[in-house]
């Protein structure tokens, strides 16, 4: 996608202007194999980078920050998969996101696409960049449905941040949480339709609608980066490994049922939310369990405003593949541990189910 953009070239001019020889690497994909982080690293080495700037979408960014690392030939990715992995050091790093999605530009995880189709992540302290610079121009000309979805997977962020069973949740994670949903959910809808032209009946315009989400997915970035995400991710992952849809829209289609099982063991968390994210809908007294639900439908509501797919099927996936789904989401354990409430093989299948 920022290769039919100037952007890259902008880049390029400026960073030319100031004497820096450039070399862009624009393979990467989404969801990218391991083969296009060795491709890129042996490319860097090559050049003999001395400095990695990641520009585009949260693949773009995750490659980057592998990159910086590999380039210095002090460790190989089979080995620090996992958390806290990386022994060495990596080349200076700079991020620049053209989604406000991931908050890939924020945290210290990258995500890599293993075999055919697992996913599996590099989580350490020295992926995190020198510099992350956000300039919400950088989105404007995004389609609707990647701002949709981008913004949408922002969303699930700050949700799963928020509700994280992991030790690393905390208030200031917590806060931060709060403040993105705050920020992104007035603006997303309009965000997605204005796009590249101007919608003269909205209140909000396009530069400050783009403003907000490209900073709550910051926010929501900085969230998740100390109180992990949980099962939406875990179950999100092996829909976009096997059928190559987009890490946002997987997590769309499995959010509200995700949600759905959580919230008959945790309905308070879920209130707790509805209270601060969706304040007008609570102006009559409700159990926890209906404030819960009403957050959910709220959610649904918004996906389904902004264009995306609403079921499994809708993305042509077969009911006769859930099982498969199932048994490929339960090897997610590094963030099925952060689910506030257990599942089992069982209890992912039948959230596929409801989904499909």
């Amino acid at each position: 996608m920022v290769q039919n953009t100037n952007i890259i070239t902008r880049a390029q001019k400026y960073l030319k202007a100031s004497g820096i020889d450039v070399l862009v690497f624009d393979k990467v994909q989404a969801d990218p194999p391991e083969s296009i982080v060795h491709e890129a690293t042996e490319i860097a080495k090559d050049f003999k980078a001395n400095s990695i700037i990641g520009l585009g979408g949260g693949s773009s960014l995750d490659v980057a920050k592998l990159v910086a690392v590999l380039a210095l030939e002090q460790e190989k990715l089979e080995d620090i998969y996992g958390v806290g992995n990386v022994q060495g050091g990596r080349l200076p790093l700079t991020l620049i996101p053209t989604t406000a999605g991931t908050g890939s530009e924020v945290t210290q995880v990258s995500i890599v696409t293993t075999g055919a189709t697992t996913k599996m992540g590099v989580v350490s302290p020295v992926l995190l960049p020198d510099i992350a610079i956000m300039d919400p121009e950088l989105t404007y000309d995004l389609p609707a449905h990647i701002t949709a979805a981008t913004g949408i997977d922002a969303i699930v962020h700050a949700i799963e941040a928020y509700t994280s069973a992991n030790p690393n949740n905390n208030p200031i994670s917590r806060n931060l949480a709060i403040a993105a949903l705050q920020k992104m959910i007035p603006v997303i809808e309009r965000a997605v339709s204005c796009g590249s032209d101007d919608n003269d009946s909205s209140s909000i315009s396009k530069e400050a609608a783009r403003s907000d989400m490209m900073l709550g997915s910051m926010w929501a970035g900085q969230a998740f980066a100390n109180s992990p995400v949980a099962a939406v991710h875990a179950l999100a992952y092996p829909i976009g490994g096997h059928y190559k849809v987009s890490h946002g829209l997987s997590n769309t289609l499995i959010l509200p049922h995700v949600l759905r099982f959580n919230a008959e063991k945790f309905p308070e968390l879920y209130a707790e939310l509805a209270a601060l994210a969706f304040p007008a809908t609570q102006s009559q007294p409700q159990s926890h369990s209906e404030s819960a639900m009403q957050f959910i439908e709220e959610l649904v509501q918004l996906s389904k405003m902004c264009g995306l797919e609403q079921s499994l099927r809708d993305v042509n996936i077969e009911h006769g593949a859930l099982p498969l789904l199932a048994s490929e989401a339960m090897k997610q354990q590094r963030l099925l541990v952060n689910n506030p409430r257990i599942l089992n093989e069982k209890d992912i299948l039948g959230i596929y189910q409801a989904a499909w």
